[in-house]
């Protein structure tokens, strides 16, 4: 490991520590909110690719309810679960806090491509396929250049370039201006439909396969 790659650990371990620490009340707060609104479990456990494709349990708040009696699992979009406190949740990024967890264990950094399903990895190309050369981040160089907004081709290219580009100095600027768009709640879409931003096809053949199952 390069010195630069090793302070980045350093950093991840110390910001996600001290975010953990210091947003405890918040976390605690939100977690009381959803068992009283949604009940539990409180977080949405997900299967990620991380670092050269290796699956890992991502963390987050729940945002949306179950399933009702007679509904499908899969949405084309997940509008129709999302419930008010999600919505909020979401447009704040609260829902992200608990991703705290998964950089202090390793499996994810402050910085770096955005964890996306497992089911994609097989539809990448060797050049798209090039953002596992990283740990996923919580936000990233994509996040910060039109977020949910940004189609998923760019998105990609997006990751790559950040893989390609990488120093400590860019992830300093990419927390700054993760910071500056939380504050602003800019490039959130919340409910989003895939489709409108997927020019790659890549949750096409998903179209019967449950993305949220568990109420993310």
């Amino acid at each position: 490991m390069s010195a630069g790659r090793a302070i980045k650990r350093l950093i991840d371990i110390a910001g996600s520590a001290a975010g953990l620490v210091v947003l405890s009340p918040l976390l605690g707060t939100t977690a009381l909110a959803i068992a009283a609104t949604m009940g539990r479990p409180v977080l949405f456990r997900h299967t990620r690719p991380g670092y050269k494709g290796r699956p890992f349990t991502m963390y987050k708040f729940r945002t949306m309810r179950p399933p009702r009696e007679g509904e499908g699992v899969y949405f084309r979009t997940d509008a129709d679960r999302l419930t008010a406190l999600g919505r909020f949740l979401r447009a704040t990024s609260i829902d992200e806090l608990p991703e705290l967890l998964n950089v202090l264990k390793g499996d994810m950094s402050l910085v770096g491509p955005r964890p996306l399903l497992t089911e994609y990895l097989a539809k990448y190309t060797p050049e798209q396929a090039r953002r596992h050369d990283v740990r996923p981040g919580i936000t990233g160089w994509a996040q910060v250049n039109g977020r949910q907004h940004s189609r998923f081709s760019q998105r990609l290219k997006n990751d790559v370039w950040y893989v390609d580009n990488w120093s400590l100095w860019l992830d300093a600027k990419i927390l700054a201006l993760t910071a500056l768009d939380v504050v602003r709640s800019r490039g959130v879409e919340s409910g989003q439909n895939v489709d409108d931003v997927d020019d790659l096809g890549l949750s096409r053949a998903m179209s019967e396969e449950p993305k949220r199952a568990s109420g993310g």
